[in-house]
């Protein structure tokens, strides 16, 4: 990830601010994480540093791809589509829900869901609203990089949209559960009152 950030020259902190602007909607990274990786990478030959003076403060290490980065890297993104084992926590909460013992409790816990997922699904449409209008700091979408990256967004808005929905089901599901389970307890309550009203 971090050789596709590095097609145009960055300092570590400039690459957290990549990864904050964009990236983090699918790829997370501390700056803790940042400057060992750039090492690593640089040891394998596959980026080089200068330093540079900085208009912020103390002088700055800049990054740039070698050929054998660039080469790596487009090995990368035209190689087999990479599915990593992503830890989503909040599926793993609803696959344990009944722990809670409660449906109102697994309600609850769906609909704050839900909002999560809808506030992401604004963000992404904001996103792509301002990408349209050719707002900085999104790049040209003529452009072969932004023409991509807009794809990569377009993904990520079929995704929330996808996922508010999934929500919605979970949502109607847990509700006719809620129904049925009050009839039993209707009917049980109305077979207790005749047994002892027989006694």
């Amino acid at each position: 990830m971090l050789l596709g950030l590095l097609q145009t020259p960055a300092s570590g902190y400039d690459l957290k601010a990549h990864f904050d602007q964009s990236v983090r909607f699918f790829w997370s990274a501390e700056l803790s994480q940042v400057y060992p990786t750039l090492k690593r990478l640089e040891s394998r030959g596959l980026l080089s540093s200068r330093v540079e003076k900085s208009n912020r403060g103390p002088r700055r290490k800049v990054y740039s791809l070698t050929a054998a980065g660039r080469q790596v890297l487009r090995d990368w993104v035209t190689g087999e589509p990479q599915f990593a084992d992503v830890r989503q926590g909040f599926v793993g909460q609803i696959f344990f829900l009944h722990a809670a013992a409660d449906l109102k409790e697994s309600l609850r816990f769906v609909e704050r869901l839900r909002q999560a997922v809808q506030e992401r699904l604004n963000t992404y449409q904001r996103i792509d609203d301002a990408w349209s209008r050719g707002e900085p700091p999104y790049p040209d979408p003529g452009s072969d990089a932004g023409f991509h990256q807009r794809l990569a967004l377009r993904g990520g808005l079929r995704l929330m949209a996808a996922r508010l929905e999934w929500c919605d089901e979970m949502i109607a599901a847990i509700r006719r559960r809620m129904r049925r389970g009050r009839r039993v307890n209707s009917r049980k309550n109305s077979r207790l009152s005749t047994h002892r009203s027989r006694t």
